[in-house]
């Protein structure tokens, strides 16, 4: 259901120092035939609510990518809710890009051209981070967004329309936000563009952006209101909308009969940004 683990890929560990001086882990995924290659770099932003999750469960999808689109994979394992409550995660995310961007041929990692993916919250990460970095010396060039969260208004359609989902339903959603926003005066607005980026004051000069929607999801409008106004402002994007699939559809691919075709367009728009000139 979920795809194996290639055995083509060596799976690591590593840390960097948060903005507070916090350890945070980082799961690694490289081809085991790169040797000393230096490699483009992906980072990859766990879904599960910003409270659930963890890195090790995408082990499936980001050994595959490193495999598939040959990159080197880091998997962030920022901090989640409601002992760290936002913008903590996203601050998390945004310090892995610069710690990213500092290193180089000798950690075997190219520090230009670099990608941003994530799920549902870590789709919701990567989109907030591309917006913190837009005039950052990170170079950020492209994001992949799965389903991701990016309204906390939660105003779209598909929340109402799908509110009982399979996987994922309203009271899931609003106990989600409770943990990660709190409440009370320190308690983050909703519209704050670090919890929602669809409500940023402007959405110019963001990487190029794939976002794709599963047709039986709360989430899927607000992706879908998201893929548009990046396209209004320039950006190039590209948004998929799959039909009779659920939110999290992509953790396993082999449940629908979507799952393949979804993960061949996730390879396909990683490799030909990661590596300019290449097929896709």
């Amino acid at each position: 259901m979920t795809g194996p683990v290639p055995s083509s890929v060596l799976v690591g560990a590593t840390a960097f120092t948060a903005r507070d001086g916090a350890s945070i882990a980082v799961r690694t995924y490289r081809r085991r035939d790169a040797g000393g290659d230096t490699l483009p770099a992906l980072l990859w932003f766990h879904g599960g609510g910003w409270v659930l999750g963890n890195t090790r469960g995408y082990d499936p999808i980001c050994a595959w990518l490193a495999d598939t689109c040959r990159v080197v994979v880091l998997n962030v394992d920022y901090r989640l809710a409601p002992e760290h409550r936002a913008p903590q995660a996203a601050h998390d995310c945004v310090d892995a890009v610069r710690w990213v961007s500092s290193l180089g041929p000798a950690d075997g990692i190219r520090p230009t051209g670099i990608g941003l993916a994530g799920d549902s919250a870590g789709g919701n990460l990567a989109a907030v981070a591309a917006h913190v970095l837009r005039d950052d010396p990170a170079d950020v060039t492209y994001q992949a967004l799965l389903y991701p969260a990016v309204d906390a208004t939660m105003s779209s359609p598909s929340v109402a329309q799908h509110a009982q989902a399979p996987i994922l339903t309203r009271p899931d959603m609003d106990a989600f936000l409770a943990h990660y926003l709190g409440d009370g005066e320190d308690a983050l607005d909703r519209r704050d563009p670090l919890v929602s980026p669809l409500h940023a004051p402007d959405h110019e000069r963001l990487p190029a952006t794939l976002v794709q929607t599963a047709d039986l999801d709360p989430l899927r409008d607000e992706g879908r209101r998201y893929a548009t106004v990046l396209r209004e402002a320039g950006t190039t994007v590209r948004h998929t909308n799959y039909p009779r699939v659920p939110h999290g559809f992509m953790s396993f691919p082999g449940a629908t009969r979507a799952g393949g075709a979804a993960r061949l367009e996730l390879a396909q728009w990683v490799s030909g940004h990661a590596h300019p000139g290449s097929v896709g």
